[in-house]
């Protein structure tokens, strides 16, 4: 099939995880229309092979009555959110606009005049709530980004391997070992690389860290993925890595799907729980609805639908 076809395939089945599995580019070769025809106003661009961003862009951003930057783990979830939310809101279905790109890109996005550039597609979709760790979510209040927010979910961290574990991962500090692949997040993208380095730290100290992140990744036995909840599950599958620290939600997901993923759990002494939280954009293009969202969020039907997915409460 032309690689032309490919792409329009791929662009009609935005938001399904079949869109994740494209066959691996040649070296050299990805992407061919990479070239010529380039939008006079790129904004940030971005691309990721073999995984492509489209899965993680939802719905119809032309007359949209709300826009969603979402952390990419809750992926999943997002779903069954929008089809709760509009059963209360009517008026918003079919125009919602949602991105759940990992929270490090979405900032990437928003400072970029909320521009982004896909291939030779260019989008300009001004956010109306922001979704991130809690941190990060107050960064933005400081900066006069966000006028409110609130926390709404929780997660905790959790080994992804192939289903039967073949390399008998028991715990973080088997991640060192030299033959163990590992898919890491890119430190300048990715939010959970922060939690994930300091359970590092919790299980081996500093040398654990600097083995995973520093030696392994300059012999090339750790991978920096830049959307971890896409490129490390696929990577496995792939065979091209055999391990990566996740969000908990992500290995119950693959699971519950049928994709040969398992989890190694982490034990609380050494895991870190993180807050999720959602901002008002203080430019909310609609700040109706987006004020609608977040009094949705601490709702017992959207508490419910996050638990579904394996997070837990807020913890602040």
């Amino acid at each position: 099939m032309p690689a032309q076809k490919k792409i329009a395939i791929g662009l009609l089945m935005a938001g399904l995880s079949a869109g994740l599995y494209a066959a691996r580019p040649r070296a050299g070769r990805y992407p061919p229309w990479s070239r010529g025809n380039d939008p006079a106003r790129k904004g940030f661009v971005f691309r990721v092979g073999p995984v492509d961003n489209v899965p993680d862009l939802h719905g119809n951003p032309l007359g949209a009555g709300l826009v969603l930057y979402v952390s990419g783990n809750q992926f999943m979830a997002m779903p069954r959110l929008i089809r709760a939310f509009t059963r209360l809101h009517p008026r918003l279905r079919g125009r919602i606009f949602y991105e759940t790109l990992p929270p490090g890109i979405l900032l990437r996005q928003i400072e970029h005049n909320n521009t982004l550039t896909l291939g030779n597609l260019t989008l300009t979709t001004p956010p109306d709530i922001y979704e991130a760790g809690l941190r990060k979510i107050q960064d933005q209040i400081r900066a006069r980004r966000i006028t409110r927010y609130v926390t709404y979910a929780s997660n905790s961290l959790e080994i992804m391997v192939r289903a039967g574990n073949p390399l008998h991962i028991r715990g973080l500090r088997d991640l060192g070992r030299g033959r163990v692949r590992v898919a890491m997040p890119n430190p300048a993208w990715e939010g959970v690389e922060r939690q994930i380095a300091a359970a590092l730290r919790r299980a081996g100290g500093k040398a654990l860290l600097r083995r995973i992140m520093t030696a392994k990744l300059r012999a090339g036995s750790t991978y920096l993925t830049h959307i971890h909840h896409r490129q490390t599950p696929l990577r496995i599958m792939e065979g091209r890595s055999d391990a990566g620290v996740t969000w908990a939600s992500e290995v119950r997901f693959q699971e519950a799907i049928g994709h040969p993923i398992a989890g190694v759990n982490i034990p609380a002494r050494q895991n870190i729980t993180a807050t999720y939280a959602a901002g008002l954009m203080a430019q909310a293009p609609h700040p109706r609805a987006a004020a609608d969202w977040l009094r949705f969020l601490r709702t017992r039907a959207a508490r419910r639908i996050y638990a579904r997915y394996g997070f837990g409460p807020p913890q602040h």
